[in-house]
């Protein structure tokens, strides 16, 4: 490998000029192709070699600011940012650039909150190296993966860690200063709480540049604004499962939906049409044709199969019955085929009575089918479909008009997360958050496992007495529950969380928790109850992916921001689910199912308040149909009903 870049220290000049030796041929090429590369695109991919390549030697590359020639990539090296107080520069054409002393220059560590005493490594550290974090410095002892801890104190056995200001762990080694937070160094701890709250209040984002937007919306009888116009058909019990497929494959490729799905059906079946007439099939002959749809403003069928409904207690057919009534009551769906078999314990008049409970007035059209008092099979099917069919004639009548951003419910997700999930794309929701309650709409934090650690801040934030002591029995029995089997909310992280920094799972909780941002929460949900306060609520349910997803749809959410530091494919069927990537590498390398990159924060790029905006003028176009998630381009439907278990 060819030598370090030679750095040219200029005294106690402002600036320090480095420059790439000829004799690194590697780094020089990616450089010049860079200086004259012509689309945009390749520019970028240039770019991400070269700061690859810089890291190597403890450098970060950053495009230069647009007053500046293109050809100028700076590099800014994070110690001698700390010492010199001024950014660092490369002339890539031979010139030296001085920038503005507020440019962003990238950071070697962060330290979230002054009371830690760790901090977060924001690329891979080798033992030896010195890092800065405000006016202290600290000499690395264990090479340290980009997005793990540190400690910048001497900890002894039973020393808590502290992490965004709260403990988060406790040493069970010692770990001198500069050493690595790991499983095994540090186990899981978690602050005590209880149910009284010592109010607390927080500066909120000014919502008044948003107050005159909209979106393009499916408004509903009841109240409701859709971001999609659905139609939905489920079954009461797993017996019904392959009648619902059925219908599935009559109903999709027929209306004109099934392509959107699976977009090799078509190429298949140009291929048999080819076999057959002996011609060879040419290449435009195998592009993608959608089938045109007979119900224009219906933007599909969804069809919702589980394994419930009978078998289980009482107690998980009544769940089941209030997640379908939900799934039903959603402002995007216009109506259900329901199935039935008869005999099940999640019986009609319990769905019924759930429905009810959410729209007294039962605005919209459901359709019951009895298998065991319809006699035959077919006569069942022939009668689900015939008034399926005239029910979709009618949902297809509604189109889209504007609506106000307070019409929207958005649930708030993480899963896959990483070491940098907290920092970047977490915040940028819950700045997002404070927005849209600010502006009447209603946000819904979830995954009770992934909130131990932060109970009280929640407790505290609690708008009334009552709701504190809801989310506090609420948090009390589910863990009680995880305990009684033997396991705990510590065993959430998975093996992929580990590795990419969250440690425990308070660690991973006090990340979590950023999601609901800063404002005071106005409800508190059981599982699964429907959300109607605006604000933000707090929703109980499983860290699970699909579970929780499915949760918050059924909670009334129209929209879902998932984020993930390792990538996830999770969507719903009725819910468009937005996959927002904490870090830009992640986005690069699974651009399919990523549709917004929050890691520009981390880099330095831009700040949470910034990537929030941008973030939500992604919002309003995906809810106003000018924009499909990646999941729904995918043809991601995801559904899990959780059953009252322990799943975390």
């Amino acid at each position: 490998m060819p030598g370090n870049p030679r750095i040219v220290h200029q005294g106690i000049a402002p600036a320090i000029r480095i420059q790439i030796a000829p004799a690194q041929s590697h780094l020089a090429h990616l450089q010049q192709n860079l200086t004259h590369a012509r689309s945009c695109r390749r520019r970028h991919v240039l770019h991400g070699r070269l700061t690859r390549a810089l890291q190597h030697y403890g450098f970060h590359l950053a495009i230069a600011p647009l007053d500046f020639p293109y050809e100028a990539p700076i590099i800014a090296h994070p110690a001698l940012v700390h010492r010199y107080r001024r950014p660092c520069i490369l002339a890539g054409t031979g010139r030296s650039l001085e920038l503005p002393a507020n440019t962003h220059m990238v950071e070697s560590v962060l330290q979230i909150d002054p009371r830690d005493n760790v901090v977060v490594a924001l690329r891979p550290l080798r033992g030896g190296t010195v890092i800065h974090f405000g006016d202290r410095s600290c000499t690395v002892i264990d090479d340290i993966p980009i997005k793990h801890k540190l400690a910048i104190a001497d900890l002894a056995p039973g020393d808590l860690i502290y992490l965004y200001g709260m403990v988060v762990g406790e040493a069970i080694k010692v770990i001198p200063r500069g050493g690595i937070i790991s499983t095994r160094t540090v186990r899981h701890r978690a602050g005590a709480y209880t149910a009284q709250r010592q109010p607390v209040s927080f500066t909120l984002p000014d919502p008044a540049a948003w107050r005159p937007r909209t979106f393009s919306g499916f408004h509903r009888e009841d109240g409701q604004v859709g971001t999609r116009n659905y139609w939905i058909v489920l079954p009461l019990v797993f017996c019904e499962n392959r009648n619902v497929e059925r219908m599935r494959e009559a109903l999709e490729e027929e209306l004109g939906y099934g392509d959107s799905h699976n977009s090799y059906r078509s190429h298949v079946r140009k291929l048999v049409k080819r076999q057959a007439s002996g011609d060879r099939p040419r290449a435009e002959d195998l592009a993608q044709e959608r089938a045109e749809r007979v119900f224009g403003n219906i933007d599909g069928i969804r069809f919702l199969t589980h394994q419930g409904g009978c078998g289980g207690t009482r107690q998980d057919a009544q769940a089941l019955c209030g997640l379908l009534a939900g799934y039903i009551h959603h402002p995007n769906v216009a109506g259900a085929t329901v199935l039935s078999l008869g005999c099940q314990n999640a019986q009609t008049t319990m769905l019924l009575d759930e429905l009810r409970a959410r729209d007294p007035k039962m605005t919209k059209p459901v359709l019951v089918f009895d298998q065991q008092k319809s006699g035959r099979e077919s006569a069942l099917m022939t009668r689900a479909l015939n008034e399926t069919f005239d029910a979709l004639s009618q949902a297809n009548q509604v189109t889209r008009t504007p609506a106000p951003l307070s019409a929207l419910t958005i649930g708030l997700k993480c899963g896959g997360s990483d070491g940098f999930s907290g920092i970047s794309a977490n915040p940028t929701l819950g700045y997002l958050s404070d927005l849209i309650g600010q502006l009447g709409g209603k946000t819904l934090l979830s995954e009770f496992p992934e909130l131990h650690g932060v109970e009280q801040e929640l407790i505290n934030r609690c708008a009334s007495d009552a709701l504190a002591q809801r989310f506090f029995d609420l948090m009390q029995a589910y863990s009680a529950r995880a305990k009684a089997v033997h396991s705990g909310f510590e065993m959430n992280p998975s093996p992929g969380n580990i590795e990419d920094g969250l440690t425990t799972d308070a660690i991973k909780s006090a990340g979590a928790a950023r999601k609901g941002g800063v404002a005071p929460v106005r409800d508190v949900l059981d599982f699964p109850e429907y959300a109607t306060t605006p604000g933000l609520s707090l929703l109980c349910t499983p860290g699970n992916d699909v579970e929780c997803v499915t949760a918050q749809a059924g909670a009334g959410a129209n929209l879902v921001l998932f984020t993930t530091g390792l990538g996830t494919p999770t969507g719903n069927p009725v819910a468009p689910v937005l996959k927002i990537s904490t870090n830009s590498d992640l986005a690069e390398r699974m651009s399919d199912i990523i549709d917004f990159d929050a890691g520009g924060i981390v880099g330095g790029d831009t700040t949470i308040a910034e990537c929030a905006d941008q973030l939500l003028d992604v919002c309003i176009q995906v809810a106003s149909g000018e924009r499909f998630t990646k999941a729904e381009q995918l043809g991601q439907n995801d559904f899990i009903p959780w059953k009252r278990g322990v799943s975390l």
